[in-house]
């Protein structure tokens, strides 16, 4: 009896097994069919044939602020940020000591204003005189040239008040166009002198991109070629096209500076760092969407569907992407238009595996 029940719990114990082993396969993966997944036909489209660079923003209108004299700032009246008018206040340079010299030389000039009254009534004196014989001629000379020195001397000091008002008026520096100040790394109380930067007004708009170019690539570049300048995900936030390239290399960075108008938008600022893509050409290429695309050990690849003895397999290309067009992959190598690309259930695929098109 004990024998019996042996040899009938070995076929069932085999079937159990058997039974786990199905249980735990892929369920997709034993269709009839081969593994569902969804194709798409890897088409032609125009793309551009560009790389990216980092550039920096500069403003064509920015003013750097310095002051025409030395002195201690002695007021601050704009702030970081501010928008600013032509001729806005933007600090007051202590004018103790120039206003000291206008006083002092509007002073010698009424004196001198005052001299020159005196030498013009001697003169009509000396002339009236002259006329009925009591002054000599030489005495009429005298007095006329006597007349002409107060003149010239009140000429010679009044040009000297001229320009001290106007050394006074540097003392106070105003903004020389409209526009947003920007730092100011000035403090009340600092000494500057004419070469002491107070601050920088950029007016709103007129930017340029300054681009620099390796010098393996510096060939390419051309006056008018497109330049786009494009945010993380790749999207454009200005079109522009180059108007300036360096006929020059720079011997520290061997590259060579091309440069690009840029209008932000509000956007993008004077001196920030952006990526701009330069556009050397268009071609035709492949493109595949991005879903069918998996990244392993740093390297790009996707699997397509090819006939084989009357049935589909999955095969794994090896890929080199180009820039994304969409939610495409602009594919170099790897795939040509017409190839069946998986971009579904690609989870269950391994290389040789059937597959079923479905959708």
């Amino acid at each position: 009896m004990k024998t019996n029940l042996r040899k009938t719990a070995i076929p069932l114990l085999g079937l159990a097994l058997a039974g786990a082993t199905c249980r735990g396969r892929d369920p997709q993966a034993q269709g009839p069919g081969g593994v569902p997944v969804k194709i798409e036909v890897a088409r032609i489209v125009t793309v551009d044939d560009s790389n990216e660079y980092m550039a920096t923003l500069k403003s064509r209108r920015s003013a750097a602020i310095m002051p025409q004299v030395e002195g201690h700032v002695t007021r601050i009246f704009v702030r970081a940020g501010d928008r600013v008018a032509l001729g806005t206040p933007l600090m007051q340079i202590d004018p103790a000591k120039q206003q000291a010299t206008v006083t002092g030389q509007q002073d010698v000039r009424a004196a001198k204003a005052a001299a020159l009254e005196y030498a013009r009534q001697q003169y009509g004196r000396v002339k009236g005189l002259s006329a009925t014989g009591v002054m000599s001629k030489q005495d009429l000379d005298q007095a006329k040239a006597a007349l002409d020195a107060a003149e010239a001397d009140l000429r010679s000091v009044e040009a000297q008040v001229r320009e001290q008002e106007v050394q006074l008026r540097y003392h106070r520096v105003t903004s020389p166009a409209a526009g947003i100040v920007g730092d100011i790394p000035v403090r009340v109380g600092d000494r500057v002198t004419v070469s002491t930067l107070l601050t920088t007004v950029d007016s709103p708009g007129g930017l340029e991109a300054y681009i620099s170019v390796p010098v393996e690539r510096a060939a390419g570049l051309r006056l008018g070629m497109p330049v786009r300048v494009v945010d993380d995900t790749g999207g454009v936030l200005a079109d522009s096209r180059l108007a300036f390239v360096s006929p020059q290399v720079d011997d520290q960075t061997q590259t060579v500076l091309a440069k690009a108008a840029v209008e932000g938008g509000g956007k993008l600022r004077p001196a920030q760092l952006v990526r701009v893509r330069l556009v050397w050409g268009t071609r035709q290429g492949p493109v595949v969407p991005a879903l069918a695309v998996s990244r392993i050990s740093g390297q790009y690849f996707a699997f397509v569907a090819e006939g084989e003895k009357g049935a589909l397999v999955a095969r794994q290309r090896l890929l080199q992407l180009g820039q994304m067009a969409g939610n495409d992959y602009v594919v170099l190598a790897g795939i040509k238009a017409g190839d069946r690309v998986i971009v579904s259930g690609t989870q269950f695929l391994r290389d040789g595996v059937p597959v079923s098109p479905v959708g």
